[in-house]
């Protein structure tokens, strides 16, 4: 079982705020219901916290994730460069300390994160009908997410 004292700061700060922006990568894909996203942002950590994660994984939700103006990204293109770096380096570095169960418990975590956010408001449509559950460009960004996680892990020398 792994737990966070086998992370550094960095890392750990790393792993923590990796879910946070990629919540954010998707509120950003499409105009509107910023609010909502947000909110079922929040409401996911919630949900997981009740679900009796691992060790690690309520550690991770425990934490508060360590966005500061220094390391946000500043525009939509910093979005579309700095959240898949990010979480390309989180499960780098789970990869190397965590148990593959824990590995797969976080990425079905931030992939739960990431489509809660894409469903918490409708696009499209007219006072409340119709509309899609999800748009194309929160879908793009959700089929981002899901390549990251289906890459292959790096083999090290």
């Amino acid at each position: 079982m792994t737990t966070r004292a086998q992370f550094n700061a960095d890392e750990w700060a790393v792993v923590t705020t990796a879910p946070v922006l990629a919540g954010t990568l998707v509120i950003a894909a499409d105009r509107g219901g910023s609010v909502r996203e947000s909110l079922a942002m929040s409401q996911s950590y919630a949900a997981a916290r009740s679900q009796e994660p691992g060790e690690l994984l309520a550690a991770i939700l425990a934490t508060p994730p360590s966005m500061t103006p220094a390391n946000a990204p500043k525009t939509p293109e910093d979005l579309q460069q700095v959240v898949p770096a990010e979480l390309r380096r989180a499960l780098r570095i789970l990869e190397r300390v965590a148990t593959d169960d824990e590995v797969v418990a976080y990425k079905r975590f931030v992939y739960g994160l990431a489509e809660a956010v894409a469903r918490a408001h409708k696009e499209g449509g007219f006072l409340g009908i119709g509309g899609k559950e999800i748009s194309p460009l929160e879908q793009a960004a959700l089929d981002r997410i899901a390549a990251i996680f289906d890459e292959p892990v790096p083999v090290e020398d």
